[in-house]
């Protein structure tokens, strides 16, 4: 299928691996010029040559810039000026009990996973009104509506950012400017990676086997069992970030293994 993305430009926050890279190299197969961003040069400059790798007529470019905080957010927003799609994909998580989380923690999440998307919407919202055209892509959670108790600061920042995403919505009807949000569930990242193999040492067992634990004492509501990988969750993305998604709007889409029993 012809997304008809082909001449589109793109910012991704938080690309340069996981679900974020997965996103930029299907927009870039797509045709998309594409902006990676990082908080570090090093990972920027690394990431924009494995696109060029993957795909060698990528458009290209990355900007370092930390948009957990508001000056980041500013640098980004000059350096991304014009792009006609914006995917706030950038977030953090840690799993903590409750009683541990302080009050800097959770000012921590709603700057990173809220803020940073409202920072930069609101700065690259303005042109694509004025084109009449453009897409705004939050990368929600299942979290956002199925709360962890393992991270409950996580969960509140998932479920305000879901509000964010339809309130935008409802500010762009008529202008071609269509805002969603996309529920990833336990997906197979760097992050993610990490925190099993730590788990996994600290269990005494073997990666697969903290994997099935997971999914069988955690998330026993999935009906895929596994994690989900980044290019399964930037399919969607893409369609929701092309034209033929035009009707798709105010959504919370979901890609999450079917965790989420609710049928709306």
């Amino acid at each position: 299928m012809d997304l008809q993305l082909s001449g589109k430009r793109a910012l991704i926050t938080g690309s340069t691996a996981g679900i974020g890279f997965a996103i930029a190299t299907e927009l870039a197969r797509e045709g998309v010029a594409v902006v990676l961003n990082g908080r570090s040069e090093e990972r920027v400059a690394q990431a924009v040559q494995r696109l060029q790798a993957a795909v060698p007529q990528a458009q290209v470019r990355g900007v370092a810039a930390d948009v957990a905080t508001a000056a980041g957010c500013d640098l980004l927003a000059q350096a991304s000026a014009g792009v006609d799609i914006l995917v706030n994909n950038f977030g953090i998580f840690d799993p903590q009990p409750f009683e541990a989380i302080d009050d800097a923690q959770w000012q921590r999440f709603f700057d990173a996973n809220v803020m940073s998307g409202v920072r930069l919407t609101r700065a690259l919202l303005p042109a694509m009104q004025a084109a009449g055209w453009g897409r705004v892509v939050f990368i929600n959670s299942e979290s956002g509506v199925n709360p962890p108790t393992e991270m409950v600061h996580y969960g509140m920042s998932k479920a305000a950012q879901l509000s964010v995403s339809r309130g935008l919505a409802q500010h762009c009807a008529g202008t071609g400017v269509t805002v969603n949000a996309v529920l990833p569930g336990p997906t197979s990242t760097e992050g993610v990676a990490d925190f099993f193999a730590k788990l996994a040492a600290e269990q005494g067992v073997d990666l697969a086997e903290a994997e099935r634990r997971f999914f069988a004492q955690a998330r026993p509501t999935s009906l895929l069992r596994r994690f989900i990988e980044p290019s399964e969750v930037a399919a969607l993305v893409a369609y929701v970030c092309s034209p033929r998604s035009a009707a798709t709007n105010g959504a919370a889409l979901r890609v999450e293994g079917g965790i989420l029993s609710s049928i709306c």
